[in-house]
């Protein structure tokens, strides 16, 4: 009985080793399996970098717009910080046609440039125009393409005020407006402005076109006696005098993303 219970556990020991090798080698075809898998989908996934291109259309505003020829600033800045976070995408193209807009609208925007920039390369190509708050946050990407016949420049701010007091007296229409403060109503139509308030809101003026202007000349270096008198500029000339980098359509700038370094 000895010698079969021996002969028993003998079998049996043969038999586990022959499992242990068996799970071994299966989990050894698993493991290579999974790791073909993920290098695969590495693959794919490089592969599938892709270019985000952003549309700047309309004029430039605050809010959560898009279409209709308005470019609201929330919405572009959530596109941009959405492209900026996503691992698949590369690069940002900005695609900027407008004729500018409000300096505070631009200014949300640049905030998320700059957001964007920390985290890969944004490069603005300009179309038919790309003027005053346009050109502001074009200033911010890291390469500016345009056409030589694009329309841009024009830096500087401007405040336009409507009077309609002498069509509506010669109409027979007067208005009255109670206010808090002598100068509460200071840009109504119903009116026109005083000496002081228009020394006062030039001055208004002045001080957002001052940081325009040097807010650009820091970011591109240009000559400040090329841009303080708010001019719009041609594309090729632009080029020229350091405002944009590169003549170029929106796929030259596209592009663009991957040879930048």
């Amino acid at each position: 009985m000895g010698w079969l219970t021996e002969e028993v556990d003998r079998i049996e020991r043969k038999q586990r080793r022959r499992g242990w090798i068996k799970y071994f080698f299966l989990g050894g075809i698993t493991a290579l399996f999974l790791a073909a898998i993920v290098l695969a989908a590495l693959l794919t996934i490089s592969e599938e970098f892709s270019v985000s291109v952003i549309r700047v259309e309309g004029t430039i505003v605050s809010g959560n717009v898009n279409g209709n020829g308005f470019a609201g600033s929330e919405y572009i800045g959530r596109e941009l910080r959405s492209s900026a976070d996503d691992p698949l995408i590369e690069g940002i193209v900005l695609r900027v046609n407008s004729p500018g807009g409000s300096p505070a609208a631009a200014q949300e925007i640049i905030r998320d440039i700059e957001y964007a920039k920390e985290r890969k390369p944004v490069i603005v190509s300009m179309g038919d125009i790309a003027t005053s708050a346009g050109y502001h946050i074009s200033s911010h990407a890291d390469v500016i393409y345009a056409n030589p016949d694009t329309m841009t420049g024009s830096i500087g701010t401007i405040w336009t005020i409507f009077n309609y007091s002498k069509s509506l007296e010669d109409e027979g229409i007067s208005v009255d407006v109670l206010t808090s403060g002598d100068k509460k109503d200071i840009t109504s139509p119903y009116r026109g402005l005083t000496d002081d308030e228009r020394v006062y809101l030039q001055d208004l003026v002045y001080q957002s076109s001052e940081l325009f202007i040097n807010d650009v000349v820091t970011q591109r270096g240009v000559n400040r006696s090329v841009i303080e008198d708010a001019r719009p500029i041609r594309g090729d000339y632009a080029k020229n005098v350091g405002l944009v980098d590169e003549m170029g359509n929106l796929f030259d700038a596209i592009d663009a993303v991957s040879a930048y370094p």
